[in-house]
């Protein structure tokens, strides 16, 4: 059963999992093993600047939604990622709108921000459902296997339009 809540330090294992679901997984960080998957965990739950909000089934993490805040400009890098297991069921979206809606009242954001690689249209399509506006193209940004792909830009502001969120975080 989808639910979304904050990260906690026992979500190691099936953040390891969900590395090791996909390669292209490793963009998001190096976890190769159950250590750094406690390093990865211990990371985001460190200080104010990280907001990290696992994506649960039957409670065991699935998929991540986080934030890094800069909070002296009020804006909040947004990312996510899901367990390839759990993939195209849709709870990504819907675990990103309650999110970014959490941020922007909450969080103590005014502004959002995300990229995606262009070659990635499935995450553009988490990023629009959840009322993220494509702002752009960073032409090459990313080097992967050795070739310049580039990134696609979107940001959320407090008033842009709002999608419903059909989620609520518990604590």
């Amino acid at each position: 059963m989808l639910a979304l809540r904050v990260l906690r330090p026992d979500d190691a294992a099936d953040v390891l999992a969900a590395f090791q679901s996909d390669p292209g997984m490793a963009r998001q960080g190096t976890v190769t093993t159950i250590e750094q998957a406690d390093g990865y965990v211990a990371g985001l739950l460190t200080g104010e600047r990280h907001h990290a909000f696992a994506i649960t089934d039957d409670d065991r993490l699935v998929g991540l939604v986080g934030i890094t805040v800069d909070a002296a400009n009020k804006v909040g890098w947004f990312w996510y990622w899901m367990n390839k297991s759990h993939r195209g069921r849709g709870w990504a979206s819907k675990a990103a709108t309650a999110v970014a809606n959490w941020a922007l009242t909450s969080g103590g954001c005014e502004r959002l921000e995300l990229g995606h690689r262009a070659d990635n249209p499935l995450s553009g399509n988490v990023a629009g459902a959840a009322g993220f506006v494509h702002e752009g193209r960073e032409r090459g940004k990313f080097l992967i296997d050795g070739e310049r792909v580039d990134v696609l830009t979107y940001g959320r502001l407090v008033g842009d339009p709002w999608p419903q969120a059909v989620l609520d975080i518990t604590r």
